[in-house]
């Protein structure tokens, strides 16, 4: 696009932004889409791919102005046995729009078993096998293309800008580590300080590593205004949504079943304990609303890294039992691994969970509320000596626990835990735990109505 294009976006820019908070889920993904395409349309370039199975044994460049569209018939890009390369469609500038067709990625040829990358290496620069790799990019649109069989990502978007991916399906995707474990890949992954992008109205399904995911290292720029909506995933390897390293993200009324299967897949000698809705490196401003998710072999919301946000109204059941889930966890769970944040007014309102391993919430930081949540069935291991940390016997036994901290010190202090109805095994005894060192007056607790269910 010429520079005169992008000015007179960058002066058009602020306007959805200023009012995404407001707008309803719709309305929202609506303004975004419309967004992405201010930059694509209208394109220089029309291709229409032939009908049929397409070999490819090398990358598929798409210049910027380009739109991409299948057969109505129905158009596959295969790769091919021999095909080397970062993805099956890189996007080489800005203004591309890719639609209607099929990437089948020969996973079970292609394939090569390899941990994560290095801590200062992003995966553009790692990973390969890809369906659709975008770097440093203005303006892409994927809607309605169907990945399987991807040994890598089904999309890679790094650096981008205005990245709308809206209604593609992704399934049978993402590679093993040495030891057979996924190791992340699979889905799609937004990163390297990215902004403006959306995940919305797609299906994941068979993804051994993660769905939906924002990554950036410590050293790059923080991934910015997204939007990870009204999504579905079903039997993910890992996350099904992670957001790392980002600011004013949301990710709202997505929807999933077995995260955390098969266990295979799981990469448990790395800790990497799957969760529904993960969160890494400094998070702040986002929120997470309205989610469902049913069956979770691990957590249900991890906040690692988040605060100055919101997490409410969002639910995860689980009715297998403790055997069913052998990766189980706590409910919503906070951490502060990141050195530059601290745990800090978050809002955990109005929130489900039901039947975990463990207790509902893990608190640690200040300024937080916790209120109103139903907290159901808790503790399904019937832990009575189950020790994460000798010295505190009653954390994972506990409905709410007020820890003295996580990867660093973040003693409970200034939050507020209040009308909460919690219920399972000796919950009207252990219905709130405090660490050692976290005085009873230390925080607000108050009106939280606690019942013990099942044995005793």
């Amino acid at each position: 696009m010429g520079s005169r294009e992008k000015a007179g976006w960058q002066a058009e820019a602020p306007a959805p932004q200023a009012y995404a908070m407001r707008l309803s889920i719709g309305v929202l993904i609506t303004v975004l889409l419309a967004a992405a395409l201010a930059h694509v349309s209208p394109a220089r370039r029309v291709i229409e791919l032939p009908a049929g199975v397409i070999e490819l044994r090398s990358e598929m460049l798409v210049a910027g102005g380009t739109e991409v569209r299948g057969a109505s018939a129905g158009t596959t890009l295969r790769l091919a046995a021999g095909f080397t390369g970062r993805a099956a469609v890189v996007v080489r500038g800005d203004g591309v729009r890719l639609s209607g067709f099929t990437i089948d990625g020969n996973r079970e040829t292609l394939e090569i078993r390899a941990g994560l990358p290095r801590w200062d290496t992003p995966f553009a620069r790692f990973t390969a096998a890809n369906g659709v790799f975008a770097e440093g990019v203005s303006g892409l649109v994927v809607e309605n293309v169907r990945f399987r069989n991807i040994a890598g990502f089904a999309v890679l978007a790094s650096r981008a800008r205005y990245v709308a991916i809206d209604r593609i399906q992704v399934a049978a995707s993402g590679s093993r580590n040495a030891t057979g474990r996924n190791n992340g890949t699979g889905g799609v992954l937004i990163e390297e300080g990215s902004t403006d992008f959306c995940v919305t109205r797609s299906e994941f399904r068979d993804i051994r590593g993660s769905g939906a995911w924002t990554h950036s290292l410590y050293t790059s720029p923080r991934n910015e205004r997204g939007l990870i909506a009204q999504n579905r995933f079903e039997a993910i390897g890992r996350d099904a949504i992670q957001v790392g390293h980002a600011i004013d993200v949301r990710v709202e009324d997505n929807a999933g079943r077995r995260i955390g299967f098969p266990l295979e897949d799981v990469d448990i000698e790395n800790r990497a304990i799957p969760v529904a809705i993960d969160t890494a490196g400094n998070v702040e401003r986002s929120s997470y609303a309205r989610n469902r998710f049913e069956e979770i072999n691990g957590k249900c919301i991890d906040l690692d890294g988040f605060h100055d946000g919101e997490v409410s109204g969002n639910a995860c059941v689980n009715r297998g039992g403790a055997g069913a889930t052998p990766f189980g966890h706590f409910g919503i769970v906070m951490n502060n691994a990141n050195p530059d944040m601290r745990s800090r007014n978050i809002r955990v309102v109005g929130n489900t969970i039901d039947g975990p391993l463990f207790g509902g919430v893990f608190v640690i930081g200040e300024g937080h509320l916790v209120a109103r949540n139903r907290l159901l069935n808790l503790n399904a291991a019937h832990c009575d000596a189950c020790y994460y940390r000798a010295d505190e016997p009653d954390m994972l036994r506990a409905g709410i626990y007020l820890g003295r901290g996580a990867e660093r010190p973040a003693p409970a202090r200034g939050n507020t835990i209040e009308e909460n109805e919690i219920s399972g095994y000796h919950m009207k005894d252990r219905c709130i735990g405090l660490a050692p060192g976290i005085a009873p007056g230390a925080n607000t607790i108050r009106n939280n109505a606690c019942v013990s269910t099942g044995r005793p």
